[in-house]
């Protein structure tokens, strides 16, 4: 890859020595000098006009569902330790993440608190809910969520958002889908749509022996802003593109989320925030025609998309809030 190609396709992607460079230092910073750092909780939050506060107090409750006191204890899935135990290269809950950002991201926080406190994590893309009070990064959105406590991990990765200086009416008319094809429900997107004149797919999954005409190299951020529908199709989880898809000037097109993250994908409003499909696909040509012929309801969901993202860029008010997420969940455990 040349020089050039680097660089466009590094475009705006978090910056990985940045990002471990920050890591590290919280990661090796003494704890009692991380809690003696740390922020007054309530001082904050007074300091905040009453619908701030109301919103901020919302978004809390929302990651951290747990009333009353609950009591912690060990299942086969998940094995209570005190915070301090979350290591990198500790083979934590079955799961060895040396050097994973899952480790980083949640000690960005657990610094704060005393590590003799303890907690139930479970890292990676989870799609049910533990029988104990539990941080997570992903938890489905139906039905009783509240031991899914979510916090903002693998953030690097997740939470990357664009500069886009193509207006929509710009843009072409067709649905651009990139993805890892190796999951039923996209396998029978690309299926349906693979060789529809409205849309460039590919499947950046290698050796697909049934379907080797899906195949395609991974494009870049730059090449996607082309369009006016990029396809935010849910793979293991949630759909990793959606937050820079929503910051964009194209609207993100996907059936309504089953699970949700940070980004609280469970409010996300169906032809209000992104273009709604129908969980069988089979309305994407209507959806995508209607948008074309009526670009002033496309440019409003596209206004609404990135004012639904401006919370999610402030760093502060995020830090904040991961603070009174965890704060909550030691609460509603008995230790405090």
């Amino acid at each position: 890859m040349g020089l050039k190609k680097f660089i466009e396709s590094r475009k705006f992607k978090n910056s990985s020595t940045k990002y471990f460079v920050k890591e590290l230092f919280y990661y090796y910073q003494p704890r009692f000098l991380a809690r003696w750092c740390k922020p007054d909780l309530n001082a904050q939050l007074a300091r905040m006009t009453e619908s701030e506060r109301n919103e901020v107090m919302r978004r809390v409750n929302y990651y951290n569902k747990l009333e009353g006191t609950v009591e912690l204890h060990d299942t086969d899935d998940v094995k209570i330790h005190p915070i301090g135990h979350n290591k990198l290269g500790v083979n934590l809950n079955g799961h060895k993440k040396s050097g994973s950002r899952y480790v980083f991201d949640s000690n960005e926080y657990m610094r704060f608190f005393d590590q003799k406190l303890r907690a139930g994590f479970l890292f990676g893309d989870i799609t049910t809910v533990p029988d104990t009070p539990t941080f997570v990064k992903s938890r489905p959105i139906a039905g009783n969520n509240a031991n899914s406590v979510v916090l903002s991990l693998d953030k690097k990765r997740h939470f990357m958002f664009v500069k886009d200086t193509i207006p929509f009416k710009e843009k072409r008319d067709m649905l651009i889908g990139r993805a890892y094809v190796d999951q039923p429900h996209r396998y029978r997107f690309w299926e349906m749509y693979f060789n529809h004149p409205m849309c460039d797919l590919g499947n950046t999954k290698p050796n697909n022996p049934k379907h080797p005409e899906w195949f395609t190299k991974p494009c870049t951020i730059s090449h996607h802003l082309n369009f006016k529908f990029i396809l935010c199709i849910e793979g293991n989880d949630v759909a990793t593109n959606l937050k820079w898809v929503m910051s964009s000037n194209s609207l993100a097109v996907m059936p309504p989320p089953t699970y949700e993250t940070w980004f609280m994908e469970g409010t996300l409003i169906p032809d209000y925030h992104y273009v709604a499909i129908k969980p069988d696909y089979s309305d994407l040509e209507e959806k995508l025609n209607y948008y074309i012929q009526h670009p002033e309801k496309a440019e409003e969901i596209i206004q609404h998309a990135h004012d639904y993202i401006k919370p999610y860029r402030n760093n502060r008010l995020n830090k904040l809030i991961s603070l009174l997420v965890i704060d909550k969940y030691f609460e509603k455990t008995g230790q405090k």
